[in-house]
């Protein structure tokens, strides 16, 4: 049972990660809460299934309502992070220079985040639908590799598709 729900899950995340953003945190959450459950409680498959979901509706619940902010305080920390660790390799990272490195990665990472959301999002969602099929299925490890990257590349080209499609039409 928990094969088919990962198959389908891989498969939408493959084709529709962008469009479905909700989908991706869903899936997150879900995977995260049925490997808990299976390495936790060595349970059933249905009690991996039962606390994935649970947690997959959360996280999709928090990705629709919380979307905006969480992308503009992912790209701010990570900015910031990103512009102070590039600071202190040239030695102004003490005092008010740090501040001034992180006040500006922040900003920097907002904008290049908003930017790119969308094709960090195609990326993500296709290669981890990809690989929730492969594993999935079982593929061993070259095999699986190839497959992997065949299935990424036909959702990036996928989704690049129909975003394009969108702006045309907007």
């Amino acid at each position: 049972m928990l094969t088919v729900v990962n198959l389908i899950i891989g498969a939408g995340l493959l084709l529709a990660g962008r469009k479905l953003f909700w989908l991706f945190v869903a899936a997150v959450g879900f995977l995260a809460g049925a490997q808990l459950a299976l390495r936790s409680w060595d349970g059933s498959e249905w009690a991996a299934l039962v606390v994935g979901l649970a947690l997959g509706v959360i996280f999709a619940a928090l990705a629709l309502f919380f979307k905006s902010l969480a992308v503009g305080v992912a790209g701010f920390i990570g900015g910031g992070t990103a512009l102070l660790s590039l600071a202190s390799l040239v030695g102004m990272d003490s005092g008010i220079l740090a501040w001034v490195a992180f006040f500006l990665g922040g900003i920097l990472g907002i904008v290049l985040l908003t930017w790119l959301f969308d094709w960090a999002i195609i990326l993500l969602s296709s290669i981890g639908g990809g690989l929730i099929i492969v594993r999935s299925l079982g593929i061993p490890s070259m095999a699986g590799f190839i497959a992997l990257i065949v299935l990424a590349v036909v959702g990036i080209a996928i989704q690049a598709r129909v975003m394009k499609e969108e702006k045309n039409h907007a």
